[in-house]
């Protein structure tokens, strides 16, 4: 990882407000990495019974912006299939803050787009769950240029500002026939710790060695001489404000957005667009042997994934929660624990998938769905299965 320091990353100040769906709670991110999370009665959800009848049960989560949109719109429908017994609110922030805040207890599960170290998800008790899938995008304002064709290595020295003008002869010669401007290209990335950032950076790294060696995979990296913005919403408003910039998001920001985003050579060579079927052939390819759920997801990747039509920046984002949810310092009653697991097993299903492709996600492979019943099944509340 390169010692280049922080400052070098411009961030821009900016106010994001995220709904809290399932409910009218409003949550607001201000600047580049602050977490509001309301938390009602408790640190942790709890659900009451009141003569024998179940009221509502607030579950709090917080973590990854790349399946948000997918997230948000599963609380809006599972607040209405239990007849708004079950709020959902999720506070986005970041990978890192997800992980941190679930590490910390502050929540009842975090999104991540990072699986945790091996070390981490042993000494946490902390279980994976693929939630969704999607492709990362590299999104572009440049109005003249459409269907901006890219491959890694020309990615890569993009990023690490080895080229630096949109008519470098590199892109020139993956778009022949076109006319490319003579601005300076500006690098726009993540500001906060994040999954994005950490399949975006993985990929990079797989295919250039030269990146590998000076910035590596993280959550963070320092980038060289880039514009800072928070989240994939910050990243996408950034892009499309400032003129002759790149920068890197999940595909639901940029359809949502009307961002251009470019075709990327993949590993078999041919030039493909970011799509929710791209996307499941680069599953298809690169999922065949996962761990269990308790197991080290830190080696998980489907990136740069063979095959004609899969699309080489595609990505599991995870369900982080607690296997064992009893503990003293959670105050997540049985109710609340029972109705956080139901959640779950909702959104991995038929009732949750089913929200996937309209909303630019891939929904899950049947293999993976099966590895997440085995999951979830494994969960327990003062040592006694869930379901």
């Amino acid at each position: 990882m390169s010692e280049q320091k922080a400052s070098e990353i411009r961030t821009t100040e900016e106010k994001v407000v995220m709904p809290h769906r399932g409910g009218n709670s409003l949550i607001l991110v201000v600047g580049a990495l602050i977490v509001v999370v309301v938390v009602i009665a408790a640190i942790f959800a709890t659900g009451v019974l009141s003569g024998g009848t179940k009221e509502s049960v607030t579950l709090t989560g917080a973590g990854a912006t790349f399946p948000m949109p997918l997230i948000l719109k599963w609380a809006d429908e599972y607040y209405n299939s239990t007849n708004h017994k079950v709020k959902i609110n999720y506070g986005g922030g970041g990978s890192g803050a997800g992980i941190t805040q679930i590490k910390d207890k502050h929540v009842e599960f975090a999104g991540s787009d990072a699986p945790l170290s091996a070390t981490d998800s042993s000494t946490y008790g902390l279980l994976h769950i693929p939630e969704t899938l999607g492709p990362i995008v590299v999104a572009y304002n440049e109005p003249s240029v459409v269907n901006l064709k890219l491959d890694g290595p020309t990615l890569a020295k993009i990023f690490m500002k080895n080229i630096t003008a949109w008519n470098d002869a590199a892109i020139s010669a993956l778009n022949p026939g076109v006319t490319l401007p003579t601005d300076q290209i500006t690098v726009v990335v993540r500001s906060d710790s994040s999954g994005t950032t950490f399949a975006f950076s993985g990929y990079l790294a797989a295919i250039s060695t030269e990146f590998q060696t000076l910035y590596g995979q993280g959550k963070s990296v320092s980038w060289k001489e880039a514009i800072g913005a928070s989240g994939n919403p910050g990243v996408a408003q950034t892009v499309l404000t400032t003129s002759h910039s790149i920068g890197y998001i999940e595909l639901s920001y940029a359809k949502k957005n009307n961002i251009q985003f470019a075709l990327l050579k993949n590993h078999d060579g041919n030039f493909i667009t970011a799509s929710s079927e791209t996307a499941s052939a680069a599953a298809a390819a690169g999922s065949a042997s996962l761990p269990a759920g308790n197991g080290d997801w830190s080696h998980v990747s489907i990136l740069d994934a063979p095959g004609a039509t899969s699309y080489p920046i595609t990505t599991f984002t995870y369900i982080l929660v607690y296997k064992e949810l009893y503990n003293d310092q959670s105050k997540m009653n049985k109710t609340a624990a029972k109705a956080l697991v139901d959640f779950v097993w909702w959104a991995v299903h038929d009732q949750g998938q089913s929200f996937s492709s309209g909303l630019y996600y891939a929904p899950l492979p049947a293999s993976v769905v099966s590895l997440n019943e085995a999951t979830l099944n494994s969960i327990t509340y003062n040592g006694v299965a869930l379901r």
